[in-house]
């Protein structure tokens, strides 16, 4: 079994930032895809980023200049760090696991862009 906490999240006004946590238990960090999604209100939930167990990484078109997603696996954790955040993005943002056994999520933390 895996558990995600989720952390991290806020509100934040027009063009500021926010990093967000991810720590996760178990011995099955280090073999695990890691990835984060966003859900907003009265839309479907869509990936935001993902970072592979070697660190490679991939972004939705829409952040890959103001986002960056990193993993620390002594840490046992993944961030998200977000830049230049707009009202669009404001959303519950969720920590995802794929190890070679399963799926896990975090129980997801809210973001809200706001003036």
């Amino acid at each position: 079994q895996v558990q995600l906490v989720d952390s991290g999240g806020g509100l934040v006004q027009p063009g500021g930032s926010l990093r967000l946590s991810c720590a996760a238990s178990g011995s099955t960090f280090k073999s695990s895809r890691m990835a984060w999604y966003r859900q907003a209100p009265g839309k479907e939930r869509d990936v935001v980023a993902t970072i592979t167990q070697g660190g490679s990484t991939y972004y939705a078109d829409a952040m890959k200049v103001r986002f960056t997603i990193s993993r620390d696996n002594a840490k046992n954790t993944v961030y998200l760090q977000m830049n230049s955040l707009q009202p669009d993005d404001t959303a519950v943002y969720s920590c995802h696991a794929h190890p070679p056994l399963g799926r896990y999520w975090g129980q997801g933390t809210q973001v809200t862009v706001s003036s």
